[in-house]
């Protein structure tokens, strides 16, 4: 029987005893039902993102990996068999832990370094420790007020990414990096026109959320000020209520009775919509921080790596690309290890990115390091920061 199959007969079984076992509910408490279906929820998530079923590891192969995932975030040295039962309470023999460790390595979740005697986590094996094995260190109540204080005197939403990039970056001692939010579902509340020249006119769509956008269009002649009154208010009343995204797509359509006007302002915003009312320039917009940190890790003592990170701090696209393939998920929370991002300069990182949503408009935050990353802190980081982050800007 291979390993799926086997798999796939556990879980039907698991299943039909799961149902049993609720129906008969002096058997089973409501706490270890809620750990069957969190496992089960995590086994399904493993194998979506890895295209593999994991292998089942009795505990003294869940806590020597455990063990040596822990150590070498720590320390960035692979972590031998005689360390383990040293310095963490083992009872087994180096001699039984080293074949434990080799039993891992067959199955692909340790790797064996030909300097070392030691061993060290491969992309797979982080995978299994941050979906089954990790314990999530949350925040405390003083971190917490820590980071709301540092951001607190920061009102311009823009401003306000900025420092939030800048912040993630020192804590966690990687590169971090916020994204604009995609405004194109905002609901549009007014539009000001405001002239700063003869021949430049700003435009300026203020979102339900608070969020502006602006723009600057070159009308070619001066309009008065009545004209341009007149302009705003004729689409105020047109495009009020309606996303961004349904005024691109209609705007045409919406204001069919006044494109005769004399100005030419309205063939000038049918001409420039795509420009006004899409998000794609706002999406691009990536802010980035910890360069300086995340160089200063173990891993970039190696010029080779030192300048593949410079490469990806220097190239935004892809960054923003990385960050698309975990909107694509269509999940808050997204880890993405080593060799799962697709594009090659990112195959010796991990990345974890939470959605910041305010009302519908969304952004994502993000730390990028190694895969020898502290997960057990920088999950929680980036889940509070983005929860943070949208409640700032809606007040």
């Amino acid at each position: 029987m291979s390993v799926r199959d086997y798999h796939v007969e556990k879980n039907h079984r698991q299943n039909a005893d799961v149902e049993r076992e609720r129906e008969g509910s002096e058997f089973i408490s409501l706490t270890t039902y809620s750990k069957i279906v969190i496992f089960r929820r995590k086994f399904i998530v493993f194998e979506m993102i890895t295209q593999m079923t994991p292998e089942p590891l009795n505990e003294r192969e869940r806590d020597i990996l455990r063990h040596v995932v822990h150590n070498f975030i720590q320390t960035a040295v692979p972590v031998g068999s005689r360390y383990i039962s040293k310095h963490f309470e083992s009872q087994l023999s180096p001699a039984t832990i080293r074949n434990v460790m080799s039993d891992l390595e067959e199955i692909g979740l340790l790797s064996h370094p030909h300097t070392s005697a030691g061993r060290v986590p491969t992309d797979l094996g982080y995978r299994y420790f941050v979906d089954f094995l990790m314990e999530v260190e949350q925040l405390t109540e003083r971190e917490k007020a820590q980071i709301s204080q540092q951001l607190n005197p920061v009102t311009d939403p823009d401003a306000l990414l900025r420092e939030v990039s800048r912040l993630l970056g020192k804590i966690s001692k990687q590169l971090s990096v916020v994204s604009s939010p995609h405004i194109g579902s905002g609901v549009f509340e007014r539009l000001e026109l405001i002239p700063i020249s003869s021949s430049r006119l700003l435009v300026v769509i203020s979102i339900r959320t608070g969020l502006v956008k602006t723009l600057m269009l070159e009308v070619g002649v001066e309009i008065r000020r009545e004209y341009l009154d007149r302009v705003s208010q004729a689409l105020n009343e047109r495009l009020s209520g309606l996303t961004l995204r349904e005024i691109r797509d209609t705007f045409i359509e919406r204001t069919r009775d006044v494109q005769d006007e004399r100005t030419g302002l309205i063939r000038l915003f049918i001409d420039s919509v795509d420009q006004l009312f899409d998000d794609m320039k706002e999406r691009e917009k990536l802010h980035i921080s910890g360069t300086q940190n995340i160089i200063e890790q173990p891993e970039f003592v190696d010029p080779k790596n030192f300048r593949s990170v410079i490469e990806l701090i220097e190239n935004d696209d892809i960054i923003v690309h990385v960050l698309e393939k975990h909107e694509e998920l269509a999940k808050n929370f997204v880890i993405t290890i080593g060799g799962e991002n697709e594009d090659a300069k990112v195959k010796e990182y991990s990345v974890v990115s939470a959605t910041y949503d305010i009302e519908g408009i969304t952004g994502r935050v993000g730390i990028i390091g190694p895969t020898r990353m502290n997960y057990p802190k920088v999950i929680p980081l980036v889940e509070h920061v983005a929860k943070l982050v949208a409640r700032m800007i809606k007040s």
